[in-house]
């Protein structure tokens, strides 16, 4: 599932909404775009295929209210400045054994087996930076990141250039209201988030993976780092040799 975030809403904070260099990208199985769209007209379209896609056993009386609900999300998360948004569901069998990635053939699961769950995010910020400042905007990404002691920031070097990873864990308090149960709880999430920049300018990528699924922070590790490998800021078709004639 290629995505081209310049082809989609447009991030506010973006000086040149019309002028956003492409990128693109391959979201695993099991990620479910949310309808994030520059008219109202494409976000009712892809709220429809959406909940379609996401409630795929279920019927015309779920799809029906569902899809405004959804259209609402896409056009919150479009205005405040993400060009991609995703939820990814898995079936917590298929972690059963760690030689066998989410990212593998799916395999229909019940979801009595338990389900996994994380939200994905790409936002497009300008960084005012040229092409060949790509490696120092990094090193500054990575420095202001490293201040916090809560951040594990490293450096990464992708397919498609440099970039930083972050890393974060967080506990919530739940108030017994919010909980199943009716008592007070904690909630631990995990994040990673990755700032690619442009290779051309003056853009850097933010992408973002948040998860309260902990016990299987491995398998949604593993699944953001296979996502980061197939980054590109070239048409990965035109990459391709010439099919015979």
């Amino acid at each position: 599932m290629p995505t081209a975030p310049g082809s989609t809403s447009t991030p506010r904070l973006n000086a040149s909404p019309d002028a956003l260099p492409p990128l693109w990208f391959v979201a695993p199985e099991g990620f479910f775009a949310l309808p994030i769209a520059a008219t109202p007209k494409e976000r009712t379209e892809r709220a429809r295929a959406f909940v379609r896609e996401l409630y795929s056993r279920g019927d015309a009386s779920i799809w029906g209210p569902a899809a405004p609900y959804y259209e609402a999300i896409g056009e919150m998360m479009g205005d405040a400045g993400l060009s991609y948004a995703a939820m990814g569901l898995f079936s917590a069998a298929e972690d059963a054994d760690d030689d066998t990635p989410l990212t593998d053939e799916p395999v229909r699961h019940e979801p009595s087996d338990g389900v996994v769950q994380c939200a994905f995010t790409v936002g497009i910020v300008r960084t005012d930076h040229t092409g060949d400042d790509a490696d120092v905007v990094a090193q500054g990404i990575l420095a202001t990141l490293s201040d916090d002691p809560y951040n594990d920031a490293i450096w990464l070097d992708l397919p498609c250039g440099p970039a930083v990873s972050c890393i974060s864990v967080r506990e919530y308090q739940l108030t017994p209201e919010m909980t199943a149960t009716g008592e007070e709880t904690t909630l631990l999430t995990g994040q990673i988030q990755v700032h690619v920049p442009f290779p051309t300018g003056p853009y850097t990528a933010v992408f973002t993976l948040h998860t309260a699924s902990m016990d299987h922070w491995a398998s949604v590790y593993r699944l953001m780092s296979a996502l980061l490998q197939t980054v590109s800021f070239t048409d990965p078709l035109e990459a391709l040799p010439d099919e015979p004639a």
